[in-house]
């Protein structure tokens, strides 16, 4: 019902959008609506004079006889009439002159109708409501996928088969502070800074030479308004210091930001969940030196930092908190099980590939799973070293015995119930026989863990992405889906409008720049005050999401999306249109909105 609506509102736009003249007042008519451009796909139709001798091209709302939407529009605004029409300037300097005795309007009127006519329109066909259609379990495709033809399913753990609560992100800051401090030798004073939730996101670049955090877009232009000199405080740098503190452009060169697993010289991508607690630290200790006015060298710094929150994971800190206390930590076990169950009852082969320690994962699985949890499994590999295991094949496989120690029998066979550790993807290919797109493996790492299975291996790659549940939430409000469509109306409008160039349109074109600055920063920080989302800049992907879009050819907020999916459905990226493309294909609206057939597993769990 909600997609038919949908589908309804998007026809009536479309329609509405045609209608290219609207009666501004008695025997005067004017364009209202440019032919065909909602600027919101980046499709225009060629040209302004899309009806032949300005005449109507199609019907436009009834309207009440007594409607004069120049009186309206003169009304609504404080401005005064000024100008004159530029139809009247054209035809003065082409030499004719025609008596008429129609009311003359000036570009400024004009153009406030043109605003108004439009603000009305967009807020007639977007009701409340009507935009709340994203399902947060819907799974998204990159790529054709037909599960059907899926034999073999493997598994990431941290972040994939196991979710976390974002109180372990505090515990990780607490800890690396202190090696810092302790290990590291720096000022007590950094004791003093707390972690602060939701103050960063992941996908992030940072400047490590500048001390600069910044969100990069997917052709590598960095989103101006969205630099910050990494401090508790964060101080927006001015996009005048941002072009020149980079050569006049706020474009980064390739070769700095290109590096294969998030890391090229000069900058580092915060690709990784646990990434967050990171730029915090990170954050702080920049606060500490800047605020004491001490000088201390940004490179330096960054590795000291970036150490101290491995030596958390090193050293098995974050891993005995979790086994601890896992109803704390680990969240929604049971569709962890629902998912694995159904897998493999339905004859699937699992396996099982992950960086952490088998008594780490074996009370995380019994927790989630059951004792029983490796009766699932086909192959079980723990520290297997990503992203090393994909793309060397110099360690061997080892065998755990039952008490995870280590056996050093050579290894001819990977077998069901045992437990391996090490090795590399060559030996694993050559032992299991699992190759190309029958096997499907899913993780939360765009490099670590699905770069190198898709690019050269061929498997189907499925990322985790727990961001999707927030933003999806976002998306879904009545703020955000009126302050978006608003945008590109005006955006569509302004294009349109350019060319009136005399003064008073001028000023009334800066003030709807203006307007589109606000709307834009309204819609980003709905996402997050300081870089909005994850997944775009503006109008651009981010550079996450393009790398997203590359390493994978599935992406979801957590495995048991697959729970809303029958074993042999196809999963078809949905079409959107190029910027010389017009959006013709309306019902694209609705597509991986509504499509999902969510299934009776799902009812019980949630």
């Amino acid at each position: 019902m909600a997609c038919k609506k949908l589908g309804s509102v998007s026809n009536a736009m479309w329609q509405r959008s045609s209608s290219c003249t609207v009666s501004l007042c008695a025997g005067l008519n004017i364009p209202a609506f440019a032919c065909g451009s909602f600027a919101s796909a980046g499709s225009t139709m060629n040209g302004q004079n899309c009806c032949k001798d300005r005449h109507n091209c199609g019907p436009t709302k009834n309207l009440p006889v007594n409607h004069n939407p120049v009186a309206a529009a003169v009304t609504s605004h404080r401005h005064q009439i000024v100008g004159k029409n530029r139809g009247e300037e054209s035809l003065a300097k082409s030499g004719r002159a025609f008596s008429s005795t129609a009311p003359q309007i000036n570009n400024k009127t004009y153009l406030w109708a043109r605003y108004n006519e439009m603000k009305r329109l967009v807020h007639d066909l977007i009701p409340p409501g009507v935009c709340n259609l994203l399902n947060p379990s819907t799974i998204y495709a990159n790529n054709e996928v037909n599960l059907e033809e899926v034999d073999i399913y493997g598994f990431d753990y941290d972040y994939t088969l196991a979710l976390y609560s974002s109180a372990l992100d505090e515990m990780i800051y607490n800890k690396a502070r202190e090696f810092l401090i302790q290990h590291y030798k720096y000022p007590e004073g950094i004791s003093k800074y707390d972690y602060i939730p939701n103050f960063a996101t992941r996908g992030l670049h940072y400047d490590i030479q500048k001390g600069l955090l910044m969100k990069i877009d997917a052709f590598h232009y960095i989103q101006l308004g969205t630099v910050y000199r990494l401090c508790v405080v964060l101080f927006c740098v001015p996009d005048d210091e941002v072009m020149k503190l980079y050569g006049g452009s706020n474009h980064v060169p390739l070769h700095q930001v290109s590096g294969f697993y998030g890391k090229g010289p000069k900058m580092k991508q915060f690709m990784d969940v646990f990434s967050i607690p990171e730029m915090t630290l990170l954050a702080a200790a920049n606060d500490y030196f800047i605020s004491n006015d001490i000088e201390y060298d940004p490179v330096h710094l960054y590795k000291d930092v970036s150490d101290a929150i491995g030596m958390v994971h090193i050293k098995g800190y974050m891993y005995k908190w979790i086994m601890q206390d896992l109803e704390k930590y680990i969240l929604r076990g049971d569709e962890t099980y629902a998912v694995l169950h159904r897998l493999a009852s339905h004859g699937k082969k699992l396996f099982l590939i992950t960086n952490s320690p088998f008594s780490f994962v074996d009370k995380g699985m019994k927790y989630m799973v059951g004792k029983e949890w490796r009766d699932f499994f086909d192959v079980v590999i723990v520290q297997a070293d990503k992203p090393h295991f994909f793309n060397d094949c110099v360690k061997p496989f080892r065998r755990l015995d039952s008490n995870g120690d280590l056996q050093w029998d050579r290894i001819k066979s990977l077998n069901k119930g045992q437990i391996y550790k090490q090795g590399n993807l060559v030996d694993f290919l050559k032992l299991t026989g699992w190759r190309g797109s029958k096997v499907f493996y899913f993780g939360d790492h765009l490099y670590s863990d699905l770069a190198d299975l898709m690019l050269r291996h061929g498997w189907r790659t499925g990322a985790i992405v727990p961001e999707l549940e927030v933003e999806t939430k976002v998306v879904n409000t009545d703020q955000y889906a009126q302050s978006l469509t608003w945008l590109q109306a005006l955006t569509g409008l302004l294009e349109r409008m350019q060319m009136y160039r005399d003064p008073e349109s001028k000023k009334v074109l800066q003030e709807w720049l203006k307007e589109r600055e606000e709307l834009r920063a309204v819609t980003k920080n709905l996402f997050n005050p300081h870089f909005g989302s994850i997944f775009r800049t503006c109008h651009n992907p981010t550079y996450f999401s393009r790398r997203l879009c590359r390493f994978s050819d599935l992406y979801m907020a957590s495995i048991s999306c697959l729970l809303n999916y029958d074993l042999s459905y196809t999963f078809y990226p949905r079409r959107t249109p190029l910027q010389h493309e017009a959006p013709l294909w309306m019902d694209q609206l609705c597509t991986g909105c509504m499509k999902t057939p969510f299934l009776e597993e799902m009812a019980h769990i949630r």
